[in-house]
């Protein structure tokens, strides 16, 4: 058994790296010539690292010379114009499934790693089910979408994981609304009663090692996220009771996003570096929530993101205080 990686510099690409070298599994990685390796660096060593990206279908051939399992971890999310998302999420996508396809069968598994945007909304009282018709939302739910269906046209077995929200150590999406709290403000999103699934990143990490070989994950489509669900305020006033510190609540009601979506678009075109926030994002903010069933994983697999978020939070603000970051 040999695996291909790509995106393993990322933030949960460096993840399921750790996991797979922790499983002893012999691995190779696709990176950009820019890449930034801080995360992996430990491991390069013991690794066949081959130079290339999804958009480049020769690399992608030759990184896929004696591999046995593929994890297709790239993704793109922000982007400056939405025709990125799709660059990447869609044909890029594209190009790693007929890479194997281009394998004649050498490649038993690819287990791409999607996303529950790709699936779209849902409530605690009817969440996200692997059932459900799709109804992304954002131009990114629907390049994932569109991903997926790329997937699924693999001559080899596949694995679609939707991950709800991922946190934990190395992630730089989370840590705005960690310095914020340090500076002493409580966002309060809406009426703080949006209802969220998380995933902590470790056990993502694990459950996508895990579904490389699982009998029974083979050309199915799991959510993966904690069976835990939380309200937008529980976030939030979880990690400043965990930073013990003092804060001023600051309502931001979902009308209010839009304006601060639209200033961060202009300064991400003017700095040319892209944020998460934008017009398209609001569409996934003004949601009534984002909630998934990870039923299935369990129920077909054995596998539980078992991490509650309190123990998650405590791990990744441990991290960032290490690290420097906050």
């Amino acid at each position: 058994m040999k695996v291909l990686l790509t995106g393993a510099s990322g933030f949960v690409g460096s993840h399921i790296l750790d996991s797979l070298r922790a499983h002893g599994i012999p691995t190779a990685v696709l990176l950009r010539p820019a890449s930034n390796q801080r995360f992996i660096n430990a491991h390069l060593p013991q690794l066949d690292v081959c130079i290339g990206s999804i958009s480049d279908p020769p690399s992608l051939g030759a990184a896929m010379q004696d591999i046995t399992h593929v994890i297709h971890c790239a993704g793109c999310t922000k982007a400056l114009h939405l025709s990125e998302f799709y660059k990447v999420n869609h044909l890029g996508t594209r190009n790693v499934v007929e890479a194997v396809n281009q394998q004649q069968g050498r490649i038993q598994r690819l287990v791409h790693i999607s996303s529950l945007a790709a699936g779209g909304p849902a409530v605690p009282g009817r969440p996200a089910r692997e059932e459900d018709p799709p109804h992304p939302v954002s131009e990114y739910g629907r390049s994932k979408l569109a991903g997926e269906q790329e997937v699924r046209n693999c001559g080899s077995e596949h694995v679609i994981l939707r991950p709800t929200a991922v946190y934990g150590p190395r992630d730089d999406a989370f840590l705005p609304l960690f310095k914020a709290i340090k500076a002493h403000i409580l966002p309060r999103f809406g009426s703080g009663r949006l209802a969220l699934s998380f995933v902590f990143v470790k056990d993502l990490a694990e459950t996508i090692v895990a579904c490389l070989t699982h009998p029974a994950a083979g050309r199915k489509t799991f959510y993966a996220a904690s069976p835990e669900i939380t309200k937008a305020h529980a976030l939030t006033d979880e990690i400043a009771l965990q930073m013990k510190t003092w804060t001023l609540t600051v309502p931001l009601p979902t009308a209010a996003l839009w304006p601060l979506c639209q200033m961060q678009e202009a300064i991400s075109r003017l700095t040319g570096r892209p944020a998460v926030l934008s017009r398209q994002k609001y569409a996934e903010l003004r949601a009534p929530g984002w909630v998934c069933d990870p039923a299935r994983l369990r129920q077909e697999l054995g596998l539980v993101c078992a991490t509650r978020l309190k123990d998650g939070i405590a791990e990744t603000l441990a991290w960032y205080r290490q690290q420097g970051w906050l």
